[in-house]
């Protein structure tokens, strides 16, 4: 009993030998949903071991905190307060009313009789009546004057300028609301991914590539909207899913969904009013810049790189698989060499709509429930025999005669347009 009492009091350690602990199991999960391997891989920057049962997260690419697609979206909304405060709906209407006298058949008087939507409120930030914008929100004019796209500015007066200002102009509340949360939805993913050099080079490519085939084949029409650079990134991420192919877990159905909601996405294009020239040619332009721009490096190469101790197993791998360079080399021959010939074509004046007789179902596929007339231009051919002004709308067509008192009043002539064609 003695003996077993001062082995009792004796310190634990001094008897006995630490066993060795046994490594604990990892389970490892790749960074995205469907991405990368199905079992343990190495850890990326080395660090303890986790406890048994716990998980580590392998993050082989470096995560960005997304902060340009944020910007984008208050700047696309403060120049959409500026351009409604360059419209001032109600200054331009009680204008044009005080220059118009009477008319024949009424119409000035109707034109006169249309309030601002929302005039109390709002006040010079109220909106164009439903008739003139369903999309609640200024007119062609203004829309124009901030730098919306129109052809012949681009082409006759060498306003190359417009195809970039008309990516960051909206039509109305119900268009800038609808882009604005699908660039929240896609941009903010993207630019977690792969930074916001990359997402910010490619949303204004893909935006100038939009609108550079809106304008060879919408030469009578004015455009707007970030729809074209939205749908580069929906370019973008089908092409980063093909080169960066093997680093998928579910190949076939990231791919398949993926489809399903670019054609989706397309298929609304054909809606009469829509501009799908500009999704068209923004997705292109963001396909082929996914090759360049979002190429990422192969698994073997990242986990060699950060092995410990810089111990390599096997031989060196590359940096990038061959197909993913040959698919860049492509890509970047594409985009420069459609690039060049699309500003050439610009320049010359060339109507695409013209050479293609069938090119205007992409934008627009007549059915019974609509029509694929033109949108209206705003523009007029005006007559004037002292008091009396000869209207003629040139996108529909319509011919009216106002009385006015005012006849050297330009924003009377511009209100009366705007009614005529809207």
């Amino acid at each position: 009993t003695q003996k077993r009492a001062r082995r009792t009091n004796q310190p634990a350690t001094s008897r006995r030998t630490p066993r060795r602990p046994r490594p604990a199991r990892t389970r490892v999960q790749a960074r995205g949903p469907g991405r990368g391997p199905t079992g343990p891989a190495p850890r990326a920057g080395g660090g303890a071991m986790p406890r048994r049962g716990e998980t580590q997260e392998f993050r082989p690419f470096r995560r960005w905190f997304p902060f340009l697609v944020p910007l984008f979206v208050a700047a696309n909304i403060a120049l959409f307060v500026r351009t409604m405060y360059v419209n001032d709906c109600p200054a331009h209407a009680a204008a044009a009313a005080a220059a118009i006298g009477d008319s024949v058949g009424g119409a000035a008087g109707a034109a006169a009789a249309h309030g601002c939507m929302l005039e109390p409120d709002l006040g010079r930030y109220a909106f164009q009546p439903y008739k003139e914008n369903p999309l609640v929100g200024p007119t062609s004019a203004t829309l124009l004057e901030m730098g919306a796209l129109e052809t012949g500015k681009v082409a006759k007066d060498h306003e190359w300028w417009r195809l970039i200002t008309c990516i960051w102009l909206h039509a109305g509340v119900i268009h800038i609301l609808a882009n604005m949360l699908s660039l929240l939805m896609i941009g903010i993913r993207l630019e977690k991914e792969f930074g916001f050099l990359r997402i910010g080079t490619l949303y204004v490519i893909s935006g100038v590539g939009g609108s550079l085939l809106s304008a060879l084949f919408m030469v009578s029409n004015i455009s707007v909207g970030a729809s074209g650079a939205l749908f580069g990134l929906l370019g973008s991420m089908l092409s980063e899913l093909i080169t960066n192919w093997t680093i998928y877990e579910n190949k076939c159905a990231a791919l398949l969904t993926l489809v399903m909601i670019i054609l989706i996405n397309l298929a609304v294009g054909i809606l009469p009013h829509v501009d799908n020239f500009a999704h068209i040619g923004g997705f292109v332009s963001g396909f082929f810049l996914g090759f360049v721009l979002l190429m990422r490096p192969q698994f073997g190469y990242i986990n060699q790189k950060n092995s410990h101790l810089g111990v390599h197993s096997g031989t060196p791998k590359s940096k990038y698989k061959i197909y993913q360079i040959v698919l860049l080399v492509i890509a970047l021959v594409i985009l420069i060499c459609g690039f060049i010939t699309g500003f050439v074509l610009l320049m010359q004046g060339f109507d695409a709509s013209q050479q293609c007789s069938w090119c205007h179902y992409l934008s627009c596929v007549p059915t019974s429930q609509w029509d694929c007339n033109k949108a209206p231009n705003n523009y007029c051919l005006s007559s004037q025999l002292g008091d009396q002004l000869n209207l003629t709308c040139q996108s529909t067509g319509k011919t009216e005669t106002y009385v006015i008192s005012s006849p050297s009043n330009p924003e009377a002539v511009k209100h009366l347009c705007l009614s005529l064609c809207s």
